[in-house]
């Protein structure tokens, strides 16, 4: 059986692996690195980027231990328990509007019950990507990427686990999807007919399949010019990017709620970001075709 602390061993390098990626994709931008401890137990690394790709990117570690929340083990239906949490999360902000925002977190998750009588863990993550400015040839190649790691583990997995993305990076009070999703699974064990090892294999393709995805992404798009009308609207897609985050995003709740450290966690939101009143993009333009493929259900590949 996996221990835990080789999971969290192998998280650990996946972080140094993916920002040793992103410092060569970025040029100039190098990763400053803030530790922290959790007074109830554990702690990470916080890693932030600022350069000439990248305007705003996070790339953080944790690995968290400690009692459960009572708030915590009621929504997951557990008794009261320890829990053991580590994982990586990563979330970049472009400077240019034609290239996409990126997200990704995996991770892994185990609680010992106070009374002995229930122990569980799993596995959860997902990857997703959203364009200021859909391209749905860029949507359509992620989409392959991140179907052939999934088709390398079982047949059913991509349908079932982008259909959950879809659902998952929704917003419901805009009745429209965060960007073109791709790919979110959570409470994955043996239940799956897969064992530990099994299991953990798919989570590792999913974390290394991160750097050549985007990095497709940014070829694509950072040739294309932009001016004012762009950052504008980028800004405002960001702002979507914020009101998922802060509004529905159960990572962000778990963390609050955990009593992580504010900053790690709040790494997702974007440099600057912009609310303008009742706002509609102009008929037939880049922003309303944009605006209309922000929902649930197209299959990309």
């Amino acid at each position: 059986m996996i221990s835990k602390q080789a999971i969290a061993e192998w998280f650990r390098g996946l972080q140094d692996r993916i920002c040793r990626g992103l410092e060569e994709l970025d040029g100039t931008g190098r990763f400053a690195e803030d530790q922290w401890t959790r007074p109830e137990g554990g702690g990470g690394r916080s890693r932030v980027i600022e350069g000439a790709v990248i305007e705003k990117g996070g790339v953080n570690f944790s690995a968290v231990h400690g009692p459960m929340p009572e708030r915590i083990h009621q929504a997951l239906g557990l008794p009261p328990s320890d829990f053991f949490a580590t994982g990586v999360s990563i979330v970049l902000h472009p400077r240019s509007p034609m290239v996409p925002i990126i997200h990704m977190n995996v991770r892994y998750f185990e609680t010992q019950s106070h009374s002995g009588t229930k122990n569980t863990w799993w596995f959860g993550g997902g990857i997703d990507l959203t364009p200021h400015y859909i391209v749905q040839e860029d949507a359509r190649r992620f989409h392959l990427r991140l179907k052939d790691v999934c088709d390398s583990h079982h047949p059913e997995w991509y349908a079932r686990f982008k259909k959950w993305a879809d659902d998952y990076f929704f917003l419901k009070h805009r009745n429209e999807t965060r960007g073109v999703g791709g790919i979110f699974f959570d409470r994955l064990n043996e239940a799956e007919g897969k064992s530990k090892a099994e299991i953990f294999d798919f989570v590792k393709n999913v974390g290394e399949a991160f750097v050549p995805a985007y990095a497709e992404q940014v070829a694509a798009g950072l040739p294309k010019t932009y001016g004012q009308r762009e950052l504008e609207w980028q800004a405002l897609r960001r702002s979507r990017y914020v009101e998922f985050n802060l509004l529905w995003d159960k990572g962000t709740r778990f963390g609050l709620d955990t009593d992580g450290r504010t900053e790690s966690i709040l790494m997702s939101m974007p440099p600057l970001a912009k609310w303008k009143y009742n706002h509609s993009p102009e008929p037939g333009s880049p922003e309303a075709e944009t605006q209309e493929l922000l929902r649930k259900g197209i299959e990309w590949v």
